[in-house]
C-alpha cells in the first residue's frame, strides 16, 4: 500500500486551519495509509488549540514545535519525520478539492516525475471591491508573469515550479531538503535545484486548490516586499541567479528605470525621459489592464492600486535586499580586516 504524508507548516493560522483541514479529511484517500504532520513555529492564537482538538479524533494527525518559527526549518523537521512514499508540502492558508491528493500521486507516478502540483484558485475570506481587486489582480499575468501555478494552463506541462506540490520522498533523499537559511523562497529555491539538477516538474491543470489571498494593500505590501527582497538574499545566499526565474527581478528592474535617470540626469539632462517614457508605460498597462478586469465585484481603483502596491512593493523589497546584500559584504570585509 503506498503512504501518503501532508506537512503542513503553521504560524498563527486560526483563521484558515479549521477549514484547511476539513478538506484534507474529506480528501479521497482510500487505499492509501496516510498521515497529517502539522510543524507549527510558535502560533499566539489558537492554532494549536485547533489541531489539538482534531488529535483527539485523528490519530494520524501529528503535531510538531518549531522553536526556531522559520518556514523552511518546519518543512524539514516534517519531511524528517515523514515516513510516506509520496510527500506533500502544503500551506495552512488555503483548502485542497477533494481529488486533490490522490490525483497528483496518480501523475507523478505516470509522469515519472519529481514533483507534480496544481493550479491555485485566489480567493479571499472577506470579499469587498478591495479584497476582489486584489485577489483579480494575483490571477494575472501582468500580476504575476509567467507564473502558470497561478494563472493556469491548459494542458499539463513541465515547468520550474509549483505551489502546494506533491513530492516522491527519493527526490528529498537525492536533491536535499529545503535552504534553511531562505526565509522566503525556499519551495521556489528547492524547486530550481530540481531541475537544474536533471528533476522533472509538472503542473496538473486539473487539479486544484484554493489559496487566500492577503485582503487589504498593507498586508500586500507587507508580504510582497519580503517577497522581493528575499529574491536578492536567495541568490546571494546560494551563489547561484538560476535559483530564481526572470519574473522574480522585473519590478526591480522596471523601479530602477524610474530611479536610476533621477541622479544621472544631472550629467546628462535627456535620461528624465527613460524614466517618464518607462512609468507612462507601465500606467497605461495597467490602466487598461484593469479597465478589462473591471466588473461590479471590484473596482478601477482598487484595481489599479492592487497593481501599484504589488509591483512597487516587491521592486522597492528587491532594492532594499540589493543594499542588506551590500551591509553583508561589507561586514564580512571588516570582520577579514579586524582578523
Amino acid at each position: 500500500m503506498d503512504s501518503v504524508s501532508i506537512i503542513i507548516p503553521s504560524l498563527n493560522e486560526e483563521r484558515y486551519i479549521e477549514s484547511c483541514i476539513d478538506s484534507i479529511l474529506s480528501a479521497n484517500l482510500e487505499g492509501y495509509a496516510k498521515e497529517i504532520i502539522f510543524v507549527d513555529g510558535g502560533s499566539l492564537d489558537r492554532t494549536v488549540e485547533i489541531i489539538e482538538e482534531y488529535q483527539k479524533n485523528y490519530s494520524f494527525i501529528k503535531l510538531l514545535h518549531n522553536p526556531k518559527k522559520f518556514t523552511p526549518i518546519s518543512m524539514n523537521m516534517g519531511i524528517k519525520a515523514s515516513s510516506g512514499d509520496y510527500i506533500f508540502i502544503i500551506s495552512a492558508h488555503a483548502e485542497y478539492e477533494s481529488s486533490y491528493f490522490s490525483k497528483l500521486v496518480k501523475y507523478i507516478k505516470e509522469l515519472n516525475a519529481n514533483c507534480v502540483g496544481g493550479v491555485l484558485q485566489t480567493e479571499v475570506k472577506s470579499s469587498n471591491k478591495k479584497s476582489n481587486s486584489i485577489k483579480e489582480i494575483l490571477a494575472h499575468r501582468l500580476g504575476v508573469g509567467n507564473a502558470d501555478f497561478r494563472t493556469g494552463s491548459s494542458d499539463i506541462k513541465e515547468v520550474d515550479t509549483v505551489a502546494f506540490g506533491c513530492y516522491t520522498k527519493a527526490t528529498f533523499e537525492k536533491y536535499g531538503l529545503y535552504d534553511e537559511r531562505l526565509i522566503r523562497n525556499q519551495d521556489i529555491e528547492l524547486n530550481k535545484r530540481i531541475v537544474n539538477g536533471g528533476g522533472k516538474i509538472y503542473l496538473i491543470p486539473k487539479v486544484e486548490s484554493t489559496y487566500y489571498a492577503r485582503e487589504n494593500f498593507m498586508e500586500l505590501a507587507k508580504n510582497n516586499h519580503a517577497n522581493g527582497k528575499w529574491n536578492i538574499l536567495t541568490a546571494y545566499h546560494t551563489k547561484m541567479l538560476n535559483s530564481l526565474s526572470l519574473r522574480h527581478f522585473i519590478p526591480l528592474i522596471f523601479l530602477l528605470s524610474l530611479l536610476l535617470p533621477l541622479p544621472l540626469s544631472a550629467f546628462y539632462f535627456k535620461l528624465l525621459y527613460v524614466a517618464l517614457f518607462s512609468l507612462s508605460s507601465y500606467l497605461a498597462l495597467v490602466i487598461i489592464t484593469s479597465f478589462q478586469l473591471r466588473d461590479k465585484s471590484n473596482g478601477l481603483f482598487y484595481l489599479v492600486g492592487s497593481f501599484l502596491t504589488l509591483h512597487l512593493s516587491y521592486g522597492f523589497g528587491s532594492l532594499m535586499g540589493i543594499f542588506s546584500v551590500i551591509n553583508k559584504i561589507y561586514k564580512g570585509k571588516q570582520w577579514v580586516k579586524k582578523v
